[in-house]
């Protein structure tokens, strides 16, 4: 067999009488629990036609991720931060102090929609902050929350070697605390400008965009000496296809509609633990 199909369930139990369905659906072999009813792995002749194995799952809270067999396991991870590693949009909450949530949320999501400029947005968006106290981002930081699995996913696969690394569209003042946070090796984001009591209105330049994200995973693979192929991608939004196309394993997760439909993997429901089902990790190798 020279793939493996995974399964995940965002609620367990993960229904055996599911998994028997997709397994004659793909042709495949008996299937290999990685966590009791929440994930396993079926092994398959060929890479299965997901939109058949989507149909199949259609109504149940259960991932699909196909890779295979060779270099499963990867060496680096570059994972976005809004709506990736943390739940909600940085900026957005940010905006709230300014009393400006609803007018920022709505260019944000156009943006992450892929529908406008992300640079532009990202400029017009700061821009309308001009003034806002330097305390609204402490205040911004005392409401982050961090997606389930985030910890177990980064700390499992720097066990096993790998090399960890947070690309943001957002800022430098949340990457630093999420990277520490979280266990991240390293962190890249854009520059809120200030005059030391309030922001400015303005963005360091250059602005860390899609293709900033891209340069990003090259960067750090050829720094380690890695192929491509051995390199995970994780992020929602538009400013991530590039990097999660050219990842050895780019998944769109809970991704906005332009980047879920032409991902190579998605996860739309179940948390980060996923991605290390999708790699093979079982439950008594997951660092919690």
């Amino acid at each position: 067999m020279q793939h493996l199909l995974t399964l995940v369930a965002a609620v367990p139990p993960l229904s055996a009488a599911l998994v028997e369905d997709v397994r004659r659906l793909v042709d495949g072999a008996a299937p290999d629990i990685l966590s009791h009813e929440e994930a396993v792995d079926i092994p398959v002749p060929a890479r299965p036609d997901m939109a058949a194995v989507g149909a199949a799952l259609e109504g149940a809270l259960v991932d699909a991720i196909a890779t295979p067999v060779e270099g499963r396991r990867k060496r680096l991870l570059l994972a976005d931060m809004d709506s990736t590693i943390l739940t909600g949009e940085t900026l957005d909450e940010l905006a709230d102090f300014a009393g400006l949530k609803q007018e920022i949320a709505a260019i944000t999501r156009r943006s992450m929609n892929g529908e406008i400029d992300f640079a532009e947005a990202l400029r017009r968006r700061v821009a309308m902050l001009r003034g806002l106290s330097l305390d609204a981002l402490e205040r911004t930081w005392a409401r982050v929350r961090l997606t389930p699995g985030a910890r177990e996913l980064v700390a499992t696969m720097r066990a096993n070697g790998a090399v960890t690394a947070l690309v943001s569209g957002g800022f430098t003042y949340f990457t630093e605390r999420v990277a520490a946070l979280v266990g991240f090796d390293a962190h890249f984001a854009n520059r809120l400008l200030d005059d030391g009591e309030a922001l400015t209105g303005e963005v360091g330049e250059p602005i860390l965009d899609r293709d900033a994200k891209l340069g990003a995973l090259r960067a750090l693979a050829r720094e380690h000496g890695l192929d491509l192929s051995q390199t995970l991608a994780v992020g929602d939004g538009a400013n991530d296809r590039a990097m999660l196309h050219e990842a050895g394993l780019g998944v769109a997760f809970h991704a906005k509609p332009v980047v879920a439909a032409d991902a190579r993997a998605r996860v739309d429901h179940a948390s980060l633990r996923a991605l290390l089902f999708a790699q093979g990790y079982r439950t008594s190798e997951i660092v919690a």
